[in-house]
């Protein structure tokens, strides 16, 4: 890791977070926000490139890397997560408006905080964003869930050997549900790939994802809804589920920021077409039972998040979307010179 970046603690209101930070003290405050199964060591380089013109923290959120391991009540949706980041900026004492990048699920997180403390930013950055109504189980731009049961969602549709992996502390690459291939395949467009130093810290990175009930992926309930599993009230997985997150509440937010919305042209987990969505995976044929494009279609997800900024917009706001062509899930990394262009371009004084 470049030797200008340090790693800190500091304890909270709420928990003890450990954080990456580098930067100017003149700078602007930008917080980068990870997503899902990885850590603030995903932002590594984005830090390096940008610690000349601000000032940059990235905590590891609740459940992921060395900050504490406090349990997640997925009934809040998000909350849990905007509430510690609030905390943390406090903690701090960072000056207000920040400036706040999210990727995947941290995309989600940025939209909570955006929401719940709208005058506390200064521009939105949404890096591969999940989408306004969660992950899977909806079946239209509007987020109608395909059943009331919200089956598909939630702790039971992860994939249970990369789970199982990740417990296990997997660095290997024999079975295609090891972390390091999960993120080879999913989190980049192959063939791409980082170096091999960098590539050991990221895979440890999703190794410090805290696993189980409380943490990921979180309980589940069989019912008899296709396909058989629907969320239960604990765990990062339930807390992304549309029976508990919907950020279409952002339209509403007053003051608006700017919002700049990057994603892969290829992302294979944030899609109309998910790889990662049991719509998807039953369309395909890849689990059994499917009952359908109209009654459990692929979640629409990109069209989601694009109603809802539009929306935004059309209620005073402003937006662009920048499409990256040849990347997947990880634009940060995949086109990182783009990206630090992007920001730079964006995140001004």
């Amino acid at each position: 890791m470049d030797a200008r970046i340090e790693t800190k603690t500091i304890q909270t209101d709420r928990l003890l977070v450990s954080y990456l930070t580098a930067g100017v003290p003149e700078g602007e405050p930008l917080l980068l926000i990870h997503g899902n199964a990885s850590a603030n060591l995903f932002w590594d380089d984005t830090i390096a490139a940008l610690c000349d013109q601000y000032r940059l923290y990235a905590p590891d959120m609740r459940g992921y890397g060395a900050s504490e391991a406090l349990p997640i009540d997925a009934t809040r949706g998000l909350r849990d997560w905007s509430d510690d980041l609030h905390s943390f900026i406090r903690a701090l004492d960072l000056p207000t408006p920040v400036h706040l990048a999210g990727w995947s699920l941290g995309g989600g997180i940025a939209m909570q905080f955006a929401i719940d403390h709208p005058q506390e930013v200064r521009s939105l950055i949404l890096i591969a964003p999940m989408s306004p109504y969660g992950f899977g189980g909806t079946k239209d731009i509007a987020g109608t869930p395909c059943y009331s049961s919200f089956s598909g969602s939630g702790g039971g549709a992860a994939n249970s050997e990369l789970v199982k992996r990740i417990a296990a502390k997997d660095m290997g690459n024999e079975s295609p549900s090891s972390p390091r291939n999960v993120m080879n395949q999913l989190y980049f467009k192959p063939p791409f790939q980082v170096g091999p130093e960098q590539e050991d810290r990221y895979v440890s990175a999703i190794l410090s994802t805290r696993t189980g009930e409380d943490f990921y992926p979180g309980a589940f309930e069989y019912v008899n809804d296709w396909p058989g599993v629907a969320p239960g009230t604990t765990g990062i997985t339930n807390a992304i589920s549309p029976k508990y997150v919907n950020l279409s509440g952002i339209v509403q937010m007053e003051p608006k920021c700017p919002i700049l919305w990057i994603r892969g042209a290829d992302d294979a987990i944030v899609s109309d077409q998910s790889l990662a969505d049991f719509g998807t995976l039953g369309k395909l044929g890849h689990v059994p039972g499917w009952p359908g494009e109209d009654e459990y279609p692929p979640q629409p997800m990109v069209s989601q998040i694009r109603d809802v900024l539009e929306q935004y917009q059309r209620a005073g706001g402003s937006y662009q979307e920048i499409v990256m062509e040849n990347v997947g899930h990880a634009p940060h990394i995949e086109k990182a010179e783009e990206f630090i262009a992007l920001i730079r371009k964006t995140v001004r004084a």
